[in-house]
C-alpha cells in the first residue's frame, strides 16, 4: 500500500544550551608597581669643592652676587630710614625757629613773669622740704590764680592771649611727635622740660576748662607730657 502523498515536516532538534562562561578572577598582586632602580642615586657634587676651576669660579661668583644683593637691600633700607629721620629733624627745627620768633618769646616772658611773681607772693605757704604732692598742689593753685584777674599786673585778656599762644604751640608740637612727623629725640631735647613744667602749673586750670565744656582742651599736651619724665620749671 502507498503512503498518503504530501510533504513531511521535519522538526529541528534544539541544540544543547551552552553553559555560561565563568569569569576568571586575577589574584591580588603588587607586581604592577615599578621596581625601584637597582642603581644608586648619585649625590650632587659640591661646586665649592669641585676640582674644575670653572665650577669654582661659578660657585664663588654666585655667592658674591647674593651677598651683594643682600648688602644693597640692607643699605637701601638704612638709607630710607635715615632720610625719614632727617626729614623729622628738619620739621622739628622748623618748630624751634617758630618758638624763637618775637610773638612766642613775648608769650614765654609773660608766663614766666606772672608765675615768678605768684611764686614769690605765696612762697611762705610752702614748707622748706615739701613733698611731691604738696608741691604739685601748690603749683596748680598758682596756675589757677594766674588765669584770674588778680593773678598779675598784666590784664587778664592780654595774658590769656599769650597763654593761648603757648597752648597752641605745645598742642602742635605734640601732634607732630605723635604723627611721627617730628623727631622725638630732638623735640624732647628742646621742649620737654618746658612742657612738663607748664603742665605742672596749669593742669588744674585745664581740668576746670574741661569740666566747663571743653573736654578735649590741651589733651595733646597732656599726652606728650605723660610719655616722659618730669623736667624742670618753665623758662
Amino acid at each position: 500500500m502507498k503512503k498518503p502523498g504530501g510533504t513531511t515536516k521535519q522538526t529541528p532538534v534544539a541544540a544543547p544550551a551552552k553553559a555560561p562562561a565563568t569569569k576568571e578572577t586575577l589574584p591580588e598582586t603588587t607586581e604592577g608597581f615599578p621596581w625601584p632602580s637597582s642603581h644608586e642615586i648619585k649625590k650632587e657634587s659640591n661646586p665649592f669643592t669641585d676640582r674644575d676651576w670653572r665650577m669654582l669660579v661659578y660657585a664663588w661668583s654666585g655667592l658674591l652676587v647674593r651677598f651683594a644683593i643682600i648688602f644693597t637691600l640692607a643699605f637701601s633700607v638704612y638709607q630710607f630710614l635715615a632720610n625719614q629721620e632727617q626729614k623729622r629733624v628738619e620739621q622739628t627745627m622748623s618748630l624751634v625757629e617758630l618758638w624763637e620768633t618775637k610773638d612766642y618769646q613775648q608769650a614765654q616772658r609773660a608766663l614766666k613773669d606772672r608765675l615768678a611773681a605768684l611764686n614769690a607772693k605765696y612762697d611762705n605757704l610752702l614748707s622748706a622740704n615739701p613733698s611731691p604732692t604738696e608741691e604739685q598742689v601748690f603749683r596748680q593753685r598758682i596756675g589757677i590764680e594766674a588765669m584770674s584777674t588778680s593773678g598779675g599786673d598784666m590784664p587778664l585778656a592780654d595774658f590769656s592771649e599769650n597763654f593761648d599762644r603757648i597752648v597752641y604751640f605745645l598742642n602742635r608740637l605734640s601732634f607732630c611727635v605723635d604723627g611721627n612727623l617730628c623727631s622725638r629725640k630732638v623735640t624732647d631735647a628742646y621742649f620737654r622740660d618746658y612742657a612738663v613744667s607748664f603742665w605742672s602749673y596749669f593742669a588744674g586750670y585745664v581740668d576746670k576748662q574741661r569740666k566747663a565744656g571743653s573736654p578735649t582742651f590741651a589733651t595733646a599736651i597732656e599726652a606728650y607730657v605723660r610719655n616722659g619724665q618730669p623736667g624742670g620749671e618753665a623758662r
